[in-house]
């Protein structure tokens, strides 16, 4: 089997769908030996910022020599990103090695596992044959019935910020959501815990750490920013000085002082992490499509979030690095996300619309997009493509202004593509 006949497997219409549950990776799992059992593990949840987390533990982990795997979805260029040992990409031939001898074990299964279930056998298989020390895993959605939770208690477990997203799987408060993320919290496992977090949010972890005898963990303080720039920030964090982070973003501070936290505890645990490794983990961490700047004049920034706590962040970013600079948004969204709570709070931000549709199946077109935008009473466009819609926004600004991709993570890597940016 080929990297590219795995990725259609993987994908195959008889195995789409979601459905709750973990009977059939737990089946999936024993037939294949359980690799999963094998490893140790950071556990991330959360509704936002997991990610950003993810990349900058892996970064981290890696530089104090510790041989990492990565799991994140989704992806932005290239299926293969979302499974990665040491920072690479799992390649076409391992792909399809790995993905062969799933699909043997799971054909005769009564009811065959889902697409993320699949996706998630074959991950942890290559990390066990791999070799990994230490698997960063990013949740798919929620937590408690997603199939990465079918791991042994981690190391640590990870839970960031919790906002309203997947409000038909996951409930209708933040409360309810912050339920099911708790659900990966084990027995006996250390728990971080995002600050700021909504009272009833920190209720519910303080809850579920209780029941499971688990020790909860918050940042001590919150990082004090020292100076920003568009190439990066400095903060300093509990005693820790002019650390340097490649992200940007007042979020990202609150990131890594969930990354500096989980470092704590891992070293409690007895894994060496050097300071050395943690600066220039932080200072040289990548990852794509989060508040990320492509050029500069004009300014073109591109970024995934598509939800209302995502929308807050970014438009924080802009009062932030561009006061007063006239911003056009290019956008698109899927059907299924509260857009018009994204779109409430970033207009204030905004001059003018130019509108996509992702390519995915809940995408809302382009054009209804265009047309609700327009009770806004800004320019709205529609654009045919993604490249035609980054050719008209770059148009339409000066070379003061700030053109501004945001929306679905499932446009950022057309965006960059226009660029040149291929991960």
């Amino acid at each position: 089997m080929t990297g590219q006949e795995a990725i259609a497997y993987i994908h195959s219409r008889g195995w789409m769908g979601s459905r709750p549950g973990l009977a059939r990776i737990t089946e999936l799992l024993d037939r294949m030996g359980n690799p999963h059992q094998k490893l140790r593990y950071v556990h991330i949840a959360g509704t936002n910022g997991k990610g950003s987390t993810s990349a900058m533990l892996d970064t981290v982990l890696r530089g104090a020599g510790v041989r990492t795997g990565l799991y994140t979805s989704p992806y932005i260029h290239r299926f293969q990103e979302r499974i990665q040992v040491d920072g690479v990409p799992i390649r076409d031939g391992n792909l399809g090695s790995v993905t062969e001898y799933v699909r043997a074990c799971a054909q005769d299964m009564a009811e065959g596992p889902t697409e993320f279930e699949l996706l998630a056998a074959v991950a942890f298989e290559h990390f066990y044959r791999s070799g990994c020390q230490l698997v960063v895993l990013e949740v798919g959605m929620g937590g408690r019935l997603d199939a990465t939770n079918v791991i042994p208690a981690p190391e640590v477990a990870v839970i960031t910020n919790i906002g309203l997203d997947h409000t038909q799987q996951l409930g209708s408060t933040v409360e309810a959501i912050a339920g099911e993320k708790a659900g990966i919290i084990k027995a006996g496992c250390d728990v971080v815990l995002y600050r700021p977090q909504r009272p009833g949010v920190e209720a519910v972890v303080r809850g579920a750490c209780a029941r499971a005898g688990a020790v909860l963990h918050r940042p001590a303080e919150r990082p004090e920013p020292v100076e920003r720039s568009l190439d990066g920030q400095v903060f300093t964090y509990d005693g820790l000085r002019e650390l340097h982070l490649a992200l940007l973003g007042d979020h990202q501070l609150q990131n890594a002082a969930v990354v500096l936290e989980v470092l704590r505890v891992l070293g409690e645990k007895g894994w060496s992490i050097p300071e050395a490794a943690v600066r220039r983990g932080l200072e040289t961490v990548r990852w794509p499509g989060r508040f990320e700047v492509l050029q500069r004049r004009p300014v073109f920034v591109v970024d995934g979030g598509h939800n209302p706590q995502c929308a807050q962040a970014v438009a924080d970013n802009l009062d932030t690095y561009f006061p007063g600079r006239r911003v056009i948004l290019l956008t698109g969204v899927l059907a299924d996300k509260d857009y018009a709570a994204l779109y409430a709070i970033m207009d204030p931000h905004v001059s003018r619309y130019y509108t996509v549709t992702p390519d995915i199946r809940r995408a809302l077109d382009g054009g209804e997009l265009a047309a609700y935008l327009g009770r806004y009473g800004k320019p709205a466009e529609a654009c045919a493509s993604v490249e035609e819609g980054v050719r008209a926004a770059l148009a339409a600004a000066g070379p003061e202004d700030v053109v501004l991709t945001m929306g679905s993570l499932y446009i950022v890597g057309p965006v960059r593509e226009c660029f040149g940016l291929y991960e």
